[in-house]
């Protein structure tokens, strides 16, 4: 019988063979992250153990992408023990300001297929999106990693998702992964491997699966995976022939599969306050919005922004709308000048922010407040999570959202 990728995955790092869901494999990490929110916890778990040194230096990063701007009382106090762990462990990795930590880990190479990776945060699952073993850890977990280069891992079952076609107009990946998780529900990917194929999903770029994998955590998902294919390849800087193995097979014991035809998707939207509750954009269409933000780990990538420029171009937002831009990194940010969307946008009347999590952890300038109603591209709806909880927030895609931010209500982008 064949394996899932992530067993293969688990196989490659531990060289156990013939794994199967349930079994406890201890994995030596290629790459861990733990970013600015978990530094003084990290740090402190890390001394009571008595590690006296890391284990490897190289393999280690630290990044400052939630704090900033600094805005609250005790973020220095995060920045601080950020700057203390890599000076007194010698950590040459670290990256401060330079854009969202779930963007930079593949964008920088620090998760590659075939790797296996551990972070302090649950949206670690995007790297699955390079065919990466990733998923999220607590600071305990991540003090052990630190000091002893390992890590348990229960070995988990996989659902696989197919699906095929060609995606219409203005439906995108974020479309896709709303349309699964309204399917599969909050907790029906809990402790699961979920495995995209299909011959819509080899067409998507790399960073239209980025998007996908980010999202599987919101139905409990351990991974999110996706073969490495030649545009894989060439992303992430390496050799196709070197990572082949990572592939479908045909006999691999899946616990459940879902198929859908792309032509038959449509625009989707998660409604408040759960992100599983998700009704195609005609059920939601014409709801008055206060707020739009095109931005976070999710969608605040250069394809992205394009899509809202091209929206945007020669319109511009209603006047009764707030619309706040984040691209998730520099690198994006730069680039998007570069190529004028981000002239665009600012010319359409949206408000572009430095390159970091921003509303969707609700952090510094665009909180809502009671009653008003808001439309992110980013991956939570959470009660009070971009301000006040007396606030209601939708998610879309960032076409949906360019659309909504020119009418002041949620409008399907096929109608304009």
């Amino acid at each position: 019988m064949g394996n899932t990728l992530a067993e293969k995955l688990l196989m490659h790092n531990t060289g156990v063979e013939n794994i199967k869901p349930g079994d406890i494999v201890i994995t030596k990490p290629d790459t861990v992250m733990f970013h600015d929110i978990y530094t003084p916890f990290v740090y402190n778990k890390f001394k009571e153990m008595e590690f006296k040194e890391v284990w490897d230096k190289d393999k280690i990063a630290i990044m400052f992408d939630h704090l900033n701007l600094t805005c609250l009382k005790d973020d220095p106090r995060h920045l601080r023990y950020g700057y203390k762990f890599a000076e007194e462990f010698g950590i040459k990795n670290l990256h401060v300001s330079e854009g969202i930590s779930h963007q930079l880990m593949p964008e920088m190479g620090y998760a590659k297929p075939g790797q296996v990776v551990y972070v302090t945060d649950s949206h670690t699952t995007t790297y699955g999106a390079v065919g990466c073993f990733a998923t999220g850890i607590g600071h305990t977990e991540m003090a052990s990693i630190l000091g002893t280069g390992e890590m348990w891992v229960r070995v988990p079952s996989a659902i696989k998702i197919q699906i095929d076609g060609v995606l219409p107009e203005f439906v995108s990946s974020k479309d896709i992964i709303l349309k699964v998780l309204g399917d599969i529900k909050s907790d029906g990917g809990t402790y699961k491997s979920l495995e995209f194929c299909g011959t819509a999903i080899d067409e998507l770029s790399v960073d239209s699966r980025l998007t996908i994998s980010n999202m599987v955590v919101e139905c409990g998902g351990k991974v999110g995976l996706f073969a490495p294919d030649e545009k894989t390849c060439d992303y992430s800087g390496v050799n196709y022939e070197d990572v082949k193995w990572l592939c479908f097979d045909e006999d691999a014991n899946y616990e459940r599969a879902l198929y859908y035809k792309a032509e038959e998707l449509v625009p989707q939207i998660s409604c408040p306050q759960y992100v599983d509750n998700v009704h195609p954009i005609t059920e939601v269409e014409g709801l008055k919005i206060n707020q739009v933000f095109l931005g976070s780990c999710t969608n605040g990538k250069l394809e992205d922004l394009e899509i809202a420029a091209k929206i945007l171009k020669g319109k511009k937002i209603n006047p009764f709308v707030k619309f706040i831009v984040s691209p998730a990194s520099n690198k994006i940010f730069k680039e998007a000048i570069k190529l004028g969307y981000i002239e665009t946008l600012v010319e359409a009347g949206a408000m572009v922010t430095h390159s970091y999590c921003s509303l969707c952890q609700g952090r510094s300038g665009g909180l809502v407040s009671d009653g008003e109603v808001i439309l992110g591209t980013n991956n939570r709806n959470f009660l009070g999570r971009m301000g006040s909880a007396k606030s209601l927030i939708y998610l879309s895609s960032p076409a949906v959202a360019a659309a909504s931010a020119i009418t002041g209500v949620i409008t399907d982008p096929r109608k304009i």
